[in-house]
């Protein structure tokens, strides 16, 4: 399908895909091990488009080689706004039910930041302190690339979860390149989780830190996430950001 055609689509937020997601298994999965998974949340014929941007160079903001950063291996573009369908539907409309789940963490957390439920809104808080550039990107690996385990962090203003698209199809156009998750608890060692992913899932995971909750209350725990290395083939991605960089 060629990128044009996404344009035509209905966008996701009509779609009755969100209608039917199931935000308290959700919030659950999040509280319980810091991601939880959106099945079939794009089709194959929009993961196919959305790749096929890759090419056209005047959609992004800015081309990264993560080898020349110490990132890992592959590279990453940065989407040039106004964002392209269906990005620009998905992003406010997921980014509603989880800003419930943003503001209850803070809360658990003592941390007195809250979100509104309109994502524009908080664009507008993001480019009142001069975080004004796009952060939603497409990512590439051939065989041999990975990305090392890192945070999104890219000013003051940050939303504490993310989401992140499979726009390929494991085991027909790539093996290995699975996403991983690490925890850091207090005076404990980390703990992986590796998510299992088809073409069009995605995944929704915390930034930078959540809450657990102890025998004395709640506590934060350390976050980062990556990509093991690609064996063969080719994987694209899609990384749903919900606030803008400096």
């Amino acid at each position: 399908m060629p990128p044009a055609t996404l344009a035509k689509r209905s966008s996701p937020s009509e779609d009755t895909r969100l209608d039917t997601i199931d935000w308290q298994r959700i919030g659950d999965d999040l509280d319980a091990q810091g991601c939880a998974v959106f099945d079939k949340l794009l089709t194959s014929e929009e993961c196919c488009a959305l790749s096929a941007l890759y090419r056209d160079d005047a959609r992004f903001r800015s081309r990264i080689v993560m080898a020349r950063h110490g990132f890992g291996r592959g590279e990453y573009k940065y989407f040039n706004y106004p964002l392209p369908d269906p990005i620009a539907a998905l992003r406010p409309a997921l980014y509603g039910p989880l800003s419930a789940i943003a503001n209850r963490w803070n809360a658990a957390m003592g941390i007195d930041v809250r979100f509104p439920d309109d994502q524009f809104a908080f664009l507008r808080r993001c480019h009142e302190a001069g975080q004004t550039r796009p952060t939603p990107l497409l990512l590439q690996y051939d065989p041999g690339d990975y990305n090392c385990l890192h945070q999104d962090l890219y000013g003051e203003h940050v939303f504490p979860l993310q989401v992140a698209i499979l726009l390929s199809q494991p085991g027909e156009d790539f093996t290995g390149g699975e996403f991983v998750l690490t925890e850091q608890r207090p005076r404990m060692q980390s703990r992986a989780e590796v998510v299992s992913l088809k073409q069009g899932d995605a995944v929704v995971f915390a930034v930078h830190h959540r809450p657990v909750q102890g025998t004395r209350g709640s506590y934060r725990v350390n976050l980062r996430h990556g990509v093991s290395r690609v064996k063969t083939g080719r994987r694209h991605t899609l990384g749903v950001i919900f606030h803008d960089a400096k």
